[in-house]
């Protein structure tokens, strides 16, 4: 397979932050409660109730994904390490609430009726197996872009200084007009000057 370029890769992330923080904000389980006046409260759990974790791995995910176009060799195994950590939560996160969807279901009907005594079963959607899915897919991802990022030409340097001390005056040739054509050095015609001599009248 092709290692991809470095905008390949940061448009895979992005991709992959975006989709796994669209699977967070949808629907995740459905169940019902009580309350004293009213028998049947319909509630809805969402991804970001659930496992608000995943939601935070999504962006993090999407940060790196910017930063990657940044940072140089050293900052790029950093920034892919994150990434492939944030696809690593994703994927537990999601796998907790989907092999034990109650505890959260549970939180939110607590929240809409001030109990949490369920009165119907919970019923899962198939979001938190996305979620874990895509997970998976940012670490599988994450390593082929490192394979791969070995032969990236390293990040533009041309807003940092080489360090070079800057040309002194004399080395400018900032002697006064008419010198250099004399054949002085710039201290002699300095000294001249300083005298109210004419260094170029000789």
């Amino acid at each position: 397979m092709r290692a991809p370029s470095r905008r390949a890769a940061i448009w895979l992330l992005l991709l992959l932050g975006g989709a796994t923080l669209a699977a967070s904000a949808v629907t995740w389980s459905t169940t019902t409660g009580a309350t004293a006046l009213d028998p049947v409260v319909e509630v809805a759990v969402s991804g970001t109730a659930a496992a608000p974790g995943v939601g935070a791995a999504a962006l993090v995910l999407v940060a790196s994904a910017l930063a990657l176009g940044l940072v140089g060799r050293v900052g790029r195994w950093v920034v892919l390490a994150v990434a492939a950590a944030s696809g690593v939560v994703t994927t537990a996160a999601a796998l907790g609430v989907a092999l034990d969807p109650e505890p959260s279901a549970r939180s939110a009907v607590a929240d809409a009726t001030g109990v949490t005594e369920l009165t119907a079963p919970v019923v899962l959607t198939p979001a938190p197996w996305v979620a874990a899915a895509l997970g998976v897919l940012t670490v599988l991802a994450v390593v082929w872009v490192a394979v791969g990022s070995r032969g990236w030409q390293q990040a533009s340097t041309r807003h940092e200084r080489d360090g070079s001390p800057a040309p002194s005056a004399a080395a400018a040739g900032d002697a006064p007009p008419g010198a250099q054509d004399e054949g002085l050095t710039d201290h002699d015609a300095w000294d001249a000057l300083s005298r109210g001599e004419d260094p170029t009248d000789r």
